[in-house]
Parts: structure tokens; sequence; C-alpha cells
């Protein structure tokens, strides 16, 4: 049987292999796959070019050379920042912007033959994310959002799913004590979402009350991500917030079937309370004074 390190150069020569990286010509686009992915960054909206290089891992040299390739070919034009002349900004020309449509057409069609042609789509799915949420870890960004966005109603849904696993009794949220979005919403309360790259992979809420006391709601993290600690980073950014907004007392409830809840609050100087409201689903209670 291989060793682990036999297998990860195995996988890791596999990919190398599937995504192109050794081509000349990128999906026979005629560029090899580094400018191609400064092109698809540039075209998803990523216009300041230091921040292009840190998002691509790339070094100052690299990033100029590939810039310079992209302009010879007419596809980006950069200029200097308007707020800040050391600063340098990209954009996509008209024919860049037809290489960047062609580029995504012929990456979705890849990515969909690649997932149809596997008779186990969702296992090959979620092994995927595992494995991009395990390489991308030190890019995993904590934005605050609406609760009531896109991938903040992601999220939502999924911790619900969960629950509704994990519940003995199931979960419906219409019987919970679910907030309402303005009181996760500036100057009440937050809402913070976990992304890797474009994939939300946890979420947490701070929930403003008129009780002399904030409640954290929703911690989620998603099982792809489990085991970075991103549970815990998500508190301290609650807390952060919390404090940012001069609240000096957290409380929190949750459920004793998510044993690891639990063991992270306690872990973080939470100390367990009596019941303080009706929701029908926690049977565990905690607080926090900052």
């Amino acid at each position: 049987m291989l060793d682990p390190v036999s297998r990860v150069r195995r996988f890791n020569r596999a990919v190398t292999s599937a995504v192109g990286a050794l081509d000349t010509s990128f999906l026979g686009r005629g560029r090899p796959l580094g400018a191609a992915r400064v092109l698809n960054a540039i075209g998803h909206g990523r216009s300041d070019v230091a921040e292009i290089r840190d998002y691509l891992g790339l070094d100052s040299g690299l990033m100029s050379r590939l810039l310079r390739s992209l302009e010879d070919e007419g596809l980006i034009e950069t200029t200097a920042h308007e707020d800040d002349a050391r600063r340098r900004v990209a954009k996509l020309t008209r024919a860049g912007r037809r290489e960047f449509s062609a580029y995504e057409a012929l990456s979705n069609a890849q990515a969909k033959d690649f997932i149809d042609r596997h008779s186990q789509a969702d296992a090959l799915l979620a092994a995927m994310d595992l494995i991009a949420s395990a390489l991308a870890r030190e890019r995993i960004a904590l934005n605050e959002m609406d609760p009531r966005s896109d991938e903040a109603r992601y999220c939502l849904g999924e911790y619900y799913a969960e629950l509704g696993r994990r519940f003995k009794q199931g979960f419906d949220v219409t019987l919970s004590r679910d907030p309402d979005a303005v009181d996760m919403r500036r100057p009440r309360g937050t809402f913070i979402v976990a992304m890797s790259d474009t994939l939300p992979i946890g979420c947490v809420g701070l929930k403003g009350t008129d009780h002399g006391y904030a409640e954290i709601k929703r911690l989620w993290v998603a099982p792809a991500a489990r085991g970075l600690g991103l549970g815990r980073a998500l508190m301290d950014a609650a807390e952060a917030a919390a404090r940012e907004l001069s609240i000096a007392l957290l409380r929190l409830d949750t459920n004793s079937a998510l044993p690891e809840a639990g063991q992270l609050y306690r872990r973080t100087g939470w100390s367990e309370i009596p019941r303080f409201n009706d929701d029908p689903y926690p049977d565990l209670f905690f607080k926090k004074r900052l």
C-alpha cells in the first residue's frame, strides 16, 4: 500500500495533468495556465494588481511578466490607481472580455464533463470541497455581510438542514427564536460569513437585544472546512465585533446533540447558566463577559 506522502504526490500529479498546468496552451486558447488565471481574476472583478498577485500566490517578477504578456496581446490595460500612483490596476479590454468569456465557457464545459463521467458525483464534489478548503486555509476570509445576502442564506440553509439531521425531533426554523435580520446588522449586531474563494464555508451571527446583552447565533462550519480552527475564528470575530459595538455581555444557547459546539464554548471562556429563553430546541445555555 502507498504511504501517505506517496498518495499526496500521486494526487498532485493527477491534478496537475487534469487541469492542464503543464500545457503551453491552456484549454487550447494559446497561452499557459498562469496567464489564463490572471485573466480570470481580472474578469471576476479583481483589479488591484497587488491583490491579484496575493490571490494567486505569485511573486512580483512572474506577475509582471504575465501582465505584460496579456497587455501585448491587447487583452488588458494597466494604469495607476486614481488614489495612489504607487499602485496599479488592471482591466479587460473588449478583446479581453471576449477571451474571458471563451475561457468561462470552456472551463464550465470541462468541469461538467468531469462530473458527468463519475458515478458518485456528490461524493466527488464533497472530496473536492474538503481538499480545496484545506489547501486554501490561509486565504479564508471572514466578511461581514447582510444576513439576507445569498451567501448568508446559503450558510443558514445548510445550518438548518444539519440541525434537522442531527436533532432527534428534527428542526423547524419557524419554531425557533429566529432573529430578525436587523438584529444582526450594525449598529445592533453583525453577521459574519467565512469565504473560501467563492464558496461560503461558515457563518456566525451577533444578535443585538434590548436586555443588556447580545446573543451569538447560527454558528456553522461546513463539513469540508472542519478541523481548520474556523469555528474558533468565527467566534473570535463575533466577540471582536461585540467589543466594537460596546457590548460587554454575550449569551448563547445550543443543544447537547452538538457536542463539538459545547466543547468549543467551554474551551474559550464561556460558562454555563440557567435557561434564559423558551426556544424548544436548546438545552444548554452559556454566557461570557467581555
